[in-house]
């Protein structure tokens, strides 16, 4: 901790200007030369080109080689060959893991914006990405399938439930490359991660389904009580949330199609009906106590 010598006691001024920390007392420069490593604005005045003067550099980043405090050169329409000839040899000059890291950020943004994930997971995903460069344990594989597998993970570290078929929609690339790259870093990193259960993606298709807290929380019992009996074996977690909706829908005055449920959960009809006949055989076991059944047992729908 810095302090002044002759004033102990005083709280020191930081001159962001200078880089120089004062004492108020006496005036005494007790450190200079300090480095600010966050976000930099500043205004260069440039009427003549139309383009809005203010100048943002990134902060320092550890997931970059040079920590991020290189220049990156923009240019626009009608630049300069000068301009154009320094970005271009800025291109050249990166380090190519640097560039791979800074598309991969970006393609990871991207699709995590689109289906509404937090900054952490993003964080979370963008680290892991770069212990996979660093390991060179997909060399090789399409970057983009490596940047979801690795937002994948993240989700499953954050207790954020989201399906192959969620992040395979809002990336360019095939299911079955995802997962390949998914279990090459699962087997590489010996992450572990947690079992995913059917309960895990109540809350997000209820809420999408406009289901009441009841109907959520008589779904989520329903899927337990069926793992417990052993009724669904062999069914995915989705398979087994969206049948356990369906039949707590249709016993409530709330009720919901398996074609409904299907296009939120991501499966298709036909498997709702399956899981759902399998759940059927064992209603009266299934349901909690203290249900309203708007629809009784005896008369939900037989398919």
């Amino acid at each position: 901790m810095l302090h002044c010598p002759n004033h102990p006691d005083a709280h020191l001024i930081e001159d962001h200007r200078a880089g120089d920390v004062i004492c108020p007392e006496c005036g005494l420069v007790v450190g200079d030369r300090l480095v600010d490593v966050g976000t930099e604005w500043r205004s260069f005045s440039d009427e003549r080109s139309g383009n809005d003067p203010s100048r943002v550099g990134a902060p320092e980043s550890a997931l970059l080689s040079s920590g991020d405090l290189s220049t990156h050169i923009a240019v626009g329409y009608g630049a300069s060959e000068a301009d154009q000839s320094l970005a271009s040899a800025q291109r050249r000059t990166m380090n190519g893991t640097d560039r791979q890291m800074i598309q991969a950020i970006g393609m990871i943004r991207d699709m995590a914006d689109r289906i509404h994930l937090t900054k952490t997971t993003q964080d979370i995903a963008a680290k892991m990405y770069k212990d996979v460069l660093d390991t060179k344990i997909l060399k090789g594989k399409n970057g983009e399938a490596q940047a979801a597998a690795c937002l994948y993970i993240a989700c499953r570290k954050e207790g954020y439930a989201r399906t192959f078929k969620e992040i395979c929609a809002v990336s360019q690339v095939s299911k079955k490359e995802i997962g390949r790259c998914f279990k090459l870093i699962v087997r590489a990193m010996e992450t572990n991660l947690e079992q995913i259960t059917s309960v895990d993606f109540m809350s997000r298709f209820c809420g999408n389904l406009d289901l009441n807290h009841e109907v959520q929380a008589c779904a989520s019992h329903i899927a337990k009580r069926a793992v417990a009996l052993d009724l669904v074996a062999g069914r995915s977690p989705i398979s087994i949330a969206a049948a356990a909706i369906y039949m707590a829908s249709q016993a409530s005055k709330d009720k919901r199609s398996p074609k409904e449920i299907g296009d939120i959960a991501g499966a298709a009809e036909v498997t709702v009906r399956q899981a759902y006949k399998l759940l059927l055989l064992k209603a009266a076991e299934l349901f909690p106590p203290d249900f309203h059944f708007d629809t009784p047992i005896n008369a939900l729908p037989v398919s």
